[in-house]
């Protein structure tokens, strides 16, 4: 199958069940929509469905209807005589004229306007068209995919889709799983875009992600799918200094000078990642009763890591509070370095739920 495979790497019974029905419907010589969220892999599904079918040694030609003004998407669609408008120096051939005995796949159909639709509707039920400016009858012999997230019904309800149109390509409905449903695949991926990755960076280790950077991805909702996941991925393993990966940055976009930057975030993270009462239950279960005099000799044997934890804890507690959240501030106030600060912090945040 010709194309980038990028979407279609996975094992999770949802997108084995979702490769089974692109085959079974590449097999029939129907209309198939294709359902999907961004970054999804829409395209790469057409292209499943086309190259699985009969019709694989014919074209495969691809119109972006977002991508086209509707006054231009008839004659992309249909092609144009020469005069048929200003411009039209010569004779064009359509997208449906190329992909003569094949397959079209209009992705983000719902773009397309009501008149060009009626022309659609024609092509499927008679198989037959006209380009823009002539008179001509040709007959088309394709098979139509579309490609959307939008609502169709809806739309035909608001009058913006023909309802026609929509029965005639909704021979079957295929929906892309999106990759938060997914599982263990997103790990796949991450593992496979990293590998790929380290390989144009001259990177000569595999990278390996650490649990906390696993758990991350795992736990967020990928509203841009595997392109996003792509995206990540890369920016992760080309920051790294080495092979083990330990942090990862799921928006590029956070901007580090926006209110007060890296003591803005401090400040934001103290009461949600330090809490007091929680160092107090913590110390509490040590033996360390604030309401009563502190002793050591209350202390059980066998707490002393317990214990060290919890101190280290309400330390870094007092310290960012004392410091307004200045992280570098908290440091000097210790009287250690900015570094083992920032140790310390990691530590005892290593189980709330991490931000970018």
């Amino acid at each position: 199958m010709a194309g980038n495979n990028d979407s279609y790497i996975g094992e999770s019974e949802v997108f084995l069940d979702f490769l089974q029905r692109i085959a079974d419907a590449a097999a029939v010589d129907r209309s198939v929509l294709v359902m999907g969220e961004r970054g999804s892999g829409k395209e790469m599904a057409a292209s499943r469905l086309h190259y699985l079918s009969k019709r694989w040694q014919k074209n495969l030609v691809t119109v972006n209807c977002a991508a086209l003004a509707p006054t231009l998407i008839e004659s992309e669609l249909f092609g144009y005589e020469q005069g048929a408008f200003t411009g039209a120096n010569k004779t064009r051939k359509g997208r449906f004229e190329e992909a003569q005995g094949g397959t079209l796949f209009l992705d983000e159909i719902g773009n397309i306007p009501m008149q060009v639709q009626e022309k659609i509707l024609r092509v499927v039920e008679y198989g037959t068209y006209e380009r823009v400016g002539s008179s001509v009858t040709h007959e088309a012999d394709v098979r139509i995919i579309g490609a959307t997230n939008a609502d169709l019904r809806q739309m035909c309800r608001e009058g913006k889709f023909k309802e026609d149109l929509l029965d005639r390509l909704s021979f079957e409905v295929i929906f892309i799983p999106p990759l938060r449903e997914r599982g263990d695949d997103i790990l796949l991926l991450a593992n496979y875009f990293g590998q790929r990755m380290a390989m144009e960076c001259g990177h000569f280790e595999t990278p390996v992600f650490t649990e906390e950077v696993q758990k991350k991805l795992l736990s967020y909702s990928w509203p841009g799918n595997v392109r996003e996941l792509k995206n990540a991925i890369e920016r992760a393993v080309y920051r790294s200094k080495g092979d083990i990966i330990s942090s990862i940055q799921l928006d590029p976009f956070k901007n580090p000078f926006t209110a007060g930057s890296e003591i803005a975030d401090s400040k934001n993270d103290v009461p949600q990642m330090y809490n007091e009462e929680k160092t107090d239950a913590v110390l509490s279960e040590t033996g360390n009763d604030r309401q009563k005099p502190f002793s050591f000799e209350d202390l059980p044997l066998d707490s002393l890591d317990q214990t060290k934890d919890a101190l280290e804890a309400s330390f870094v507690q007092r310290a960012l509070k004392q410091s307004g959240g200045n992280q570098r501030e908290a440091a000097k106030l210790m009287k250690i370095t900015y570094d083992q600060f920032r140790g310390l912090y990691r530590k005892h945040n290593k189980n709330q739920p991490s931000t970018t």
